[in-house]
């Protein structure tokens, strides 16, 4: 299946990918040392907790955010170490075409591009919840652990309304629930506080007052407590940043299907995280395609000129990525046009570079 070049350009890629990846691990770890540890130290981490929670979610997260780059400059750096050797000159000219030489590289990449899409969706979440959880608890923890003023729709004739909610005692003051056929009121139940109970997974509602209407006739029930079931939990009120990237796929795609009916405003985040968990991946093709096209040919500069040139693109990728999902949360770009974006103009540059690329 392969020869004993694309043998040779495998290992290379791959070995250098390591080791690229790696150093940047070594280097992450030392800077977010330097600025953490203060945070360490204030509260009181345990050792294992920041090794076994922090760290073990931060590697995989930035590690994985850095993919393309770290990919790219593996690429640009032993490509052009091979054309510096003169290595790619005699392969083209026993008889390897341009595209046949990609071989390797696309083999290559797919490797990446499965294992980055595994992590996207399977692994990444977790780790992250973990981090998360650390974060809250040792690095930036909520002083005031309430959201206040909390409009939502929980299904297609329900609304609710919570004056203040305290995530940590799992407690809402001045509850309101109406229920509506069409735009008629039918049911309005006001109280003073709702708890979540942990154990039976239900909301129960104190002091309340409930008044229910049918047509002229109205009723009005009262009592002290009472347990309900309603489609919102806890989770629906967490404050904390980066709170999406801890959700698994499943639990990402039910918080939509939830947030088509309540409408809160988070619809274009949730959104967001779904499509680049989908899309990103992909740059490990385009990326790899666009390193090959630049340091393939030979240049008096050596390879430094090749390493800089794809670490200036690589940055340019990442800092391109960012202005996109910008656009998107402020500026109403849809979010799917903003995770393609990066992707698409990078693709057209690197078909162009292969185009122009030395045969």
């Amino acid at each position: 299946m392969f020869s004993i070049i694309d043998r040779y350009i495998i290992k290379k890629y791959l070995s250098t990918f390591v080791f690229t990846m790696a150093i940047f691990t070594v280097v992450m770890v030392i800077f977010d040392i330097s600025e953490r540890l203060d945070d360490f130290l204030k509260y009181n981490a345990p050792m294992d907790k920041i090794i076994f929670e922090y760290y073990a979610g931060f590697i995989p997260f930035y590690l994985n955010f850095l993919c393309p780059l770290i990919n790219f400059i593996a690429v640009i750096f032993f490509t052009s170490k091979m054309a510096d050797q003169t290595e790619i000159v005699p392969i083209l000219s026993a008889g390897y075409s341009f595209n046949r030489l990609l071989r390797p590289y696309a083999f290559s990449a797919t490797l990446i591009f499965a294992v980055s899409f595994i992590f996207n969706l399977y692994i990444i979440p977790r780790t992250n919840k973990i981090k998360i959880g650390f974060e809250n608890v040792y690095v930036k923890p909520l002083k005031d652990n309430t959201k206040v003023s909390t409009h939502m729709q929980i299904d297609k004739n329900s609304y609710v309304y919570i004056d203040n909610f305290d995530n940590n005692a799992k407690v809402g003051y001045k509850f309101v629930l109406e229920k509506f056929k069409g735009d008629t009121l039918l049911e309005k139940l006001i109280a003073e506080r709702i708890t979540w109970d942990s154990v039976t997974t239900k909301w129960k509602i104190h002091d309340y007052s409930n008044r229910i209407i049918n047509g002229l006739h109205e009723r009005m029930d009262k009592g002290t407590v009472k347990d309900t079931t309603l489609d919102m939990k806890p989770s629906d009120f967490e404050l904390y940043d980066n709170i999406f990237t801890a959700m698994d796929t499943k639990e990402l795609n039910e918080r939509i299907y939830k947030e088509e009916i309540r409408g809160t405003g988070m619809m274009t985040d949730l959104k967001l995280e779904k499509y680049k968990r989908y899309v990103y991946p992909f740059s490990a093709f385009v990326l790899t395609l666009m390193g090959v096209a630049l340091s393939s040919k030979k240049v008096r500069g050596g390879i430094g000129l090749s390493l800089g040139v794809g670490i200036g693109l690589s940055f340019t990728y990442i800092v391109f990525i960012q202005f996109a999902n910008m656009f998107s949360s402020k500026g109403g770009l849809p979010p799917l046009i903003a995770v393609l974006i990066p992707n698409v103009t990078f693709l057209i540059i690197a078909i162009y570079l292969a185009i122009r690329a030395p045969k």
